[in-house]
């Protein structure tokens, strides 16, 4: 049983993952360790604690955050993908699969980081958001190419001290290949009022 909430606690509900998890943290916890320390969910890496090296990565609302830079109280009600709800089951997420195809990683300690990076990273590409190596910002010229240059950039907030970012770039570059076929067959797919045409 949780311990009541006193001045410096508060009761939260963390979604994470798909499932809820009710705590009493202390209102200086960061999400970061309360995912370690609280929950058990080892796979987000604690590395500079500053923000700084990525390693903490996680998903919040689909977005990408550093959980050692954000507190467990203000994830309250927000929905949180950490490195552990990637994979469906036994099949990985198709960044997670690009990343062994391509050893994308060597040590392993920041490739949970930088996966959640990739991840957001492709869809903050889909859905055309510039970066700062985008040449032309105009909407009209719609989503720039997924260069190594911008993979780069987008990826800029994830250190890897092996050295292993040929291989990042090589596996986000595939991934978001597939996701863009992937969402070309859905706008090509009949749809049911086509098939009862």
């Amino acid at each position: 049983m949780a311990p009541a909430p006193s001045s410096t606690t508060s009761a939260v509900t963390l979604h994470i993952n798909g499932e809820k998890h009710q705590l009493t943290v202390d209102h200086r916890t960061t999400l970061l360790d309360a995912l370690r320390e609280r929950l058990d969910l080892t796979g987000t890496k604690k590395g500079c604690d500053q923000g700084q090296c990525g390693a903490c990565t996680v998903l919040v609302d689909g977005r990408r955050a550093v959980s050692c830079l954000n507190l467990a109280v203000a994830a309250e009600g927000r929905e949180i993908t950490t490195i552990e709800g990637m994979a469906e089951g036994d099949r990985l997420h198709p960044v997670q699969q690009a990343f062994l195809d391509l050893d994308g990683y060597q040590c392993g300690y920041c490739t949970p980081g930088q996966i959640c990076s990739a991840i957001a990273v492709i869809e903050e590409h889909a859905a055309g958001w510039p970066s700062a190596a985008t040449d032309d910002v105009r909407p009209e010229a719609g989503p720039p190419p997924l260069t190594p240059d911008e993979i780069r950039e987008r990826m800029s907030g994830n250190l890897c001290r092996c050295g292993a970012y040929v291989s990042i770039v090589q596996a986000v570059t595939r991934a978001a290949e597939a996701h863009e076929a992937a969402a070309r067959d859905d706008d090509h797919a009949p749809t049911a009022e086509g098939a009862a045409a």
